[in-house]
């Protein structure tokens, strides 16, 4: 059985996951996302879950070298530091054709994939892996729905408008079908939303 990939995202109640560029450069995020304990805590339970996660550049480079350095914090919470390991700790594909493998990137568990053919290699991952693999990123979503490879949306929405900015999916043209299969309501109103792809193999 060939494994899934899960677009996981935070986006307001107009599907942006962000107002202006830059928005998710720090750990608290912007001011419109409300992610207080408890939703961190029922993140951290999802994630664990995960098989592995792929994520381009620009979503990579907002998480790291934050968490691996988040692991052995006491200043931090323990919800902070638990999210803090199970990242570093879980394998990861890093989508960049700029990157190249350092040690630190190979100490975190990482590796890099890229090319012209770089869709091609996520289906053969998809195909021979097992689990559910985590997609954070609005440009590799976009190419895996297009290429019929994203599996599931994952989706926390925060009750916010924001009236402009990034969308969930860069263009996702042609119309996608979606089936609910989970929703749940946590604090500060922030609610979930899983959709599976119709028409996926």
């Amino acid at each position: 059985m060939s494994a899934r990939f899960v677009y996981w995202m935070n986006v307001s109640l107009d599907l942006m996951i962000e107002q202006h560029s830059g928005d998710h450069n720090n750990l608290a995020g912007p001011d419109w996302i409300r992610l207080g304990a408890p939703l961190h805590r029922e993140f951290n339970a999802r994630a664990r879950t995960m098989s592995a996660m792929v994520e381009g550049r620009v979503i990579y480079e907002m998480m790291d070298p934050f968490w691996p350095d988040a692991r052995g914090d006491r200043s931090l919470p323990d919800f902070l530091r638990e999210f803090a390991e199970i990242w570093t700790s879980m394998p990861k594909m890093l989508v960049s054709n700029t990157r190249t493998l350092t040690p630190a990137l190979a100490s975190h568990n990482t590796r890099i994939i890229g090319g012209d053919d770089v869709i091609d290699q996520l289906a053969a991952l998809r195909q021979d892996a097992e689990g559910d693999i985590a997609v954070g990123g609005a440009t590799l979503a976009t190419q895996l729905l297009r290429a019929g490879l994203l599996d599931e949306l994952m989706v926390f929405t925060h009750p916010v408008i924001l009236g402009s900015g990034r969308g969930l999916f860069d263009d996702p043209r042609p119309r996608v079908n979606l089936d609910l299969i989970e929703q749940q309501s946590f604090d500060q109103g922030v609610t979930l939303h899983r959709y599976s792809v119709r028409g996926v193999v």
